[in-house]
C-alpha cells in the first residue's frame, strides 16, 4: 500500500495549474466532503515513509495478485489525505486506480477531487477524471480530464477561477470572472501555463477571446517574463492613455519592466525600469522618454499653445550595498530635461530633484559619513544656478568614555563644501567635543549635564550673490568659536487616574553660552528655524551647524501621560527665558526673539485603532494668540475613516526671509464602505493661505490644490475602481485639468 499513496504526490503538481481555467458547471462544491484530521481513520504514520490505512473490507485476489480495499478508504502519508470509496492495486502490474469520490488534501490545504484515478507504475505520473482542485487560497480549477506525463500536467476542457462559486446562503452562482480554455499545459520547468482556444468571461458573459494565452505559474521568486495589467487614464492635458506593461525575468536576482504609453493627444512614450538584487546589495534604475513640445515654467500655457519640441525625460535611479559589516553605499540620481515634464505625464508632483551619494562606516562606537548631492530645482522662477552643490559633506563621530566623572564624550569632525553655478560658495570645517553625563537622585529625580565646545572655520565668496542679508556671512576666510553649559533635570511623578495610570514629568534646563559670532560666518543648513516642541530643550534650536543660540536660558515645561486599556494620552507643554537682555539674531515671529519665548507644546490621543489624533501649537507669549498650530487625526475603522491634516502658520515673520513663510492649508481624505464590496473614498488639498498670512502670496484665501474621488470594488477576487483627480496647479505645458483612472486587477492571474 506504500505505492497507493504516492498517488497523492500528482495532486500536487495539478496545484501550480492553479491560474488556469475551468468550466462553471463543473467549479462547485462536490457532493462528499474532503477528509479533515478530526474524522475516525486510520493513526498518523510514524515517518514520511510509513502508510496507514482503513477501510470497511479488505480482498486480496492471490491468483490476480490484487489488493481490493472498499467502504470508505482512507489512507495518510506525509501529511496528504486521501478518500475514496474504492482503491484497486495490481501488484503485477504496479498500477493503482482510486474510485468514488475521490478526495486528496495535501499539507498545504489544496484539496483535488475527482471521480476516478488512474497511476503508471512509476507512481509519478497519471491520469484524474473529472478534476476538481480547490485550493487553500480558495481558487478553483476544473476539467474533465487531467494528465501527468514526464513532469508536464495536462488538462482537457479546464476552468478556473479565484472567485467564490456561492452566495452567502450556500446556493450555487456564477463566478465574477473565469477563464475557460479547450487545453491547459503547465510546464514545471519552463515555470509556464499555457492555454489554447482561450475565453475570458466576467459576469458570465464571454468578454475576450485569444488562441492562446500564458502567464507565470508563481513557483518562480519574483515571478517569470509576461504581459501585466494594463492602466488606463484620461486627462484633459494628454488625452486616452493606455499603458500595457510587460516584466522580463532576467534572472532569479534580476527583471526590467518594460512599459509602452500611447495617448490620443500627445506622442507615445516609453518607461523602463531595471532592479537587481546581489551579494552586495540592491539597485534600480529607471526612465521616462518621449517626444513633444515644452513650454517655459514660468509661462501660463493656453490651448493650441506650442512650444520647442524635442526630447523630454526623467531618470530615476537609487541603490544600497553593504561592502561589509560596517562599511555601506547608498546612492541616489533624478534628472528631468525640463521643468514640467514630470507634472504633465503624472509622475511625479516633486518640485525638486536630489542626486546623491553617502559612503557610511558604523560600529559601535563610531560613525562616518563621506557623501556629496546636488539639487535640481523643477519651481517656476528659481535659479538653478543658486541650487547648492556639497561635494564634499563629510562628518565623524566617535562616542568614548569619561574616566574621571564616568560620563561620555562624543568627538565630532566635520567638513562641506557647497559650490554654486551662479551663487555664493561656503566651505566649512569644524571640531567639536560633547560630554554627557547622566545621574539619578535618590529622590527620584533624572539629572543630565552637558558640556560642548567647538571651533569652527569657513571659507565664502561671492557673497552678493545671495539675497538675504543675513544669510552671506564674511567674505573670505573667518573663524568662530562655540561653547556652552547645561543641566537638564526631570522628576517623574507615577499614580492612578481614573482605573489607569498617569504619569506627570516636570521638567527644568538651564543652558549658558558665551556671545557667539554668527553672523561673521554664512548660513547654509539653518535658515528654517522656528520653535516647537520637538527642539524647546535643545542645546541648539537652531536647525543645522551655521548658526548657534548664545546666551543664558531657562527652559521649563512638563510632560503628562495616561494609560488605559484602549486608551492612551501624551501631551506635553513648555516656554523658556532668557536671562539676559540683549539684542539676539533670532528673527521676530520665530517665537523665540524675546526675552520669553512663545508657549509650546502637543497632544496625541489614541483610542484602540479607532482614533489618533495629534496637535502640535505654539501660542504667542503676550496675547496668547495662535501662532502655530498643526493637526492631524486620523478617526474610522480600516473600512471607513476620515483623516485630517491642518497646518496654520501665522508667525509674522519678515516676507525677505524667504525660508520662514506664514501659510495655512487643510487635507482631507477619507473611505466609506457602503456594502460589503463596494467603498467610495476621495481626498482634497487646500491652500487656504491669503494676503493676511503672506504678503507675498497671490492666494486668495481658498484655492484647491487637488482633488480626488473613487468609487472601488473589490472582493476576493476581482477589484476594479474609477477615480476621477483634478489638478488645480498650472505651470507651463503642466494644466490644471481633470484626470480620470481606471483600474482593474484579476487575482492570481500575471506575475
Amino acid at each position: 500500500m506504500n505505492k497507493n499513496t504516492l498517488f497523492l504526490m500528482t495532486a500536487l503538481p495539478l496545484a501550480l495549474v492553479a491560474a488556469s481555467s475551468a468550466f462553471a458547471q463543473q467549479l462547485g462544491d462536490r457532493p462528499a466532503p474532503p477528509p479533515t484530521p478530526d474524522q475516525a481513520g486510520p493513526p498518523p504514520p510514524a515517518s514520511e515513509e510509513e502508510v496507514t490505512f482503513s477501510a470497511g473490507s479488505l480482498d486480496y485476489d492471490s491468483e490476480a495478485d490484487i489488493v481490493t480495499a472498499t467502504g470508505d478508504v482512507r489512507m495518510l502519508r506525509a501529511g496528504y489525505r486521501l478518500r475514496a470509496d474504492k482503491v484497486i492495486w495490481n501488484r503485477k502490474t504496479a498500477q493503482v486506480r482510486a474510485e468514488g469520490n475521490v478526495a486528496v488534501t495535501s499539507p498545504g490545504g489544496d484539496t483535488l477531487y475527482g471521480d476516478s484515478v488512474d497511476l503508471t507504475d512509476t507512481l509519478k505520473d497519471g491520469v484524474v477524471e473529472n478534476l476538481l482542485l480547490v485550493l487553500e487560497d480558495g481558487g478553483r480549477l476544473a476539467a474533465q480530464r487531467a494528465t501527468r506525463a514526464n513532469e508536464i500536467t495536462t488538462l482537457e476542457r479546464a476552468a478556473y477561477t479565484p472567485c467564490a462559486v456561492v452566495d452567502s446562503e450556500g446556493c450555487p452562482k456564477e463566478p465574477i470572472w473565469k477563464i475557460t480554455a479547450v487545453r491547459v499545459v503547465h510546464n514545471p520547468i519552463k515555470h509556464r501555463i499555457s492555454y489554447r482556444d482561450t475565453r475570458f468571461s466576467f459576469m458570465g458573459v464571454p468578454i475576450l477571446w485569444l488562441p492562446g494565452f500564458s502567464h507565470p505559474d508563481g513557483s518562480q521568486r519574483g515571478g517569470a517574463s509576461g504581459l501585466l495589467m494594463p492602466d488606463v487614464r484620461i486627462s484633459r492635458v494628454n488625452g486616452a492613455e493606455l499603458s500595457l506593461p510587460y516584466y522580463l525575468q532576467i534572472a532569479p536576482n534580476r527583471d526590467l519592466t518594460i512599459t509602452p504609453h500611447v495617448y490620443s493627444k500627445v506622442k507615445p512614450a516609453l518607461e523602463a525600469q531595471y532592479r537587481e538584487l546581489n551579494s552586495l546589495g540592491a539597485y534600480q534604475v529607471g526612465g521616462f522618454i518621449t517626444h513633444g513640445s515644452r513650454l517655459p515654467a514660468t509661462l501660463q500655457a493656453t490651448p493650441g499653445m506650442d512650444g520647442d519640441r524635442g526630447i523630454r525625460a526623467y531618470f530615476d535611479a537609487n541603490g544600497r550595498f553593504q561592502l561589509d559589516p560596517d562599511w555601506s553605499i547608498t546612492g541616489t540620481a533624478r534628472y528631468s530635461t525640463d521643468r514640467t515634464f514630470l507634472r504633465r505625464y503624472d509622475i511625479s508632483d516633486d518640485d525638486r530633484l536630489r542626486s546623491g551619494i553617502n559612503a557610511e562606516r558604523i560600529t559601535r562606537d563610531s560613525y562616518l559619513s563621506i557623501a556629496g548631492w546636488a539639487v535640481q530645482t523643477l519651481r517656476a522662477g528659481a535659479d538653478q544656478g543658486q541650487q547648492p552643490i556639497a561635494l564634499p559633506a563629510i562628518d565623524y563621530r566617535r562616542r568614548f568614555d569619561d574616566p574621571w566623572a564616568g560620563g561620555r564624550f562624543e568627538l565630532q569632525l566635520n567638513s562641506l563644501g557647497i559650490l554654486r553655478t551662479e551663487g555664493q560658495d561656503t566651505q566649512r570645517a569644524f571640531a567639536g567635543l560633547r560630554w554627557d553625563m547622566r545621574r539619578f537622585t535618590g529622590l527620584g529625580q533624572e539629572l543630565t549635564l552637558t558640556g560642548y565646545a567647538r571651533a569652527d572655520l569657513y571659507h565664502t565668496s561671492d557673497i552678493l550673490e545671495t539675497t538675504t542679508i543675513s544669510y552671506r556671512g564674511d567674505d573670505g576666510w573667518s573663524g568662530r568659536g562655540i561653547a556652552a553649559l547645561a543641566a537638564d533635570i526631570r522628576w517623574p511623578f507615577v499614580g492612578e487616574l481614573l482605573g489607569g495610570t498617569q504619569r506627570l514629568t516636570p521638567r527644568f534646563q538651564l543652558v549658558a553660552a558665551p556671545n557667539i559670532a554668527n553672523l561673521r560666518v554664512p548660513n547654509e543648513d539653518a535658515r528654517a528655524v522656528d520653535l516647537e516642541d520637538s527642539n524647546l530643550f535643545a542645546l541648539n534650536r537652531f536647525p543645522g551647524y551655521d548658526r548657534w543660540e548664545d546666551g543664558s536660558r531657562a527652559t521649563y515645561g512638563a510632560e503628562w501621560a495616561f494609560d488605559r486599556p484602549r486608551l492612551s494620552i501624551r501631551g506635553v507643554i513648555g516656554q523658556s527665558y532668557r536671562l539676559a537682555d540683549r539684542e539676539i539674531i533670532l528673527p521676530a515671529g520665530t517665537g523665540l526673539s524675546g526675552r520669553f519665548s512663545d508657549i509650546v507644546g502637543r497632544l496625541t490621543l489614541r483610542y484602540g485603532r479607532f482614533v489618533e489624533l495629534t496637535e502640535r501649537f505654539r501660542l504667542d507669549k503676550t496675547s496668547l494668540a495662535v501662532r502655530r498650530n498643526e493637526v492631524d487625526a486620523t478617526i474610522g475603522t480600516r473600512r471607513t475613516y476620515v483623516s485630517l491634516g491642518y497646518l496654520r502658520l501665522n508667525r509674522d515673520i519678515d516676507p525677505a526671509i524667504e525660508d520662514l513663510r506664514d501659510r495655512e492649508e487643510i487635507r482631507l481624505g477619507g473611505r466609506l464602505q457602503l456594502a460589503r464590496y463596494w467603498s467610495i473614498f476621495g481626498s482634497t488639498v487646500v491652500d487656504l493661505t491669503g494676503r493676511g498670512e503672506d504678503p507675498l502670496s497671490r492666494a486668495d484665501g481658498y484655492q484647491p490644490i487637488r482633488n480626488r474621488v473613487g468609487l472601488l470594488y473589490a472582493d476576493d477576487c476581482f477589484e476594479m475602481g474609477v477615480t476621477w483627480r483634478r489638478d488645480y496647479a498650472q505651470t507651463g505645458d503642466a494644466r490644471r485639468g481633470s484626470t480620470f483612472l481606471l483600474r482593474l486587477a484579476l487575482k492570481n492571474i500575471g506575475r
